[in-house]
């Protein structure tokens, strides 16, 4: 039930490096497993063999990673007049104040694919 209500909706997160590292194993998901496992610190039980006692294969990080790329393919195959495609492959022509500029969905997804050493085009 946590699993689910966490990654609720997030094959469209664009998350920063800073916000993934939360994400990961030692932090959140390990907590959660821990107290899944009926497991405190105060056992010294590796977080390997608690992450087997409750038969975790994959880590948050990888699977939003799979939920986002599985999205994308989804919308890849959706007629060109649907709005998600166009909101995807749009371009608003606004000027924006100069700063760094934010993080994209479809950049995060180009940097998956290059992960995979995939092509988007």
């Amino acid at each position: 039930m946590v699993l689910s209500v966490l990654m609720y909706n997030s094959e469209t997160w664009t998350l920063k490096q800073t916000q993934e590292n939360r994400l990961q194993i030692p932090v959140f998901e390990m907590s959660c497993l821990r107290r899944i496992a009926g497991v405190t610190r105060r056992d010294r039980i590796r977080n390997k063999e608690v992450c087997d006692r409750v038969g975790l294969l994959q880590d948050i990080a990888n699977h939003i990673q799979q939920r986002r790329m599985q999205y994308f393919c989804h919308v890849q195959k959706m007629d060109r007049n649907r709005y998600p495609k166009l909101a995807l492959h749009g371009y608003v022509h606004v000027t924006r104040r100069q700063r760094r500029p934010k993080k994209r969905w479809i950049d995060v997804v180009k940097n998956d694919c290059k992960q995979h050493d995939l092509d988007i085009h």
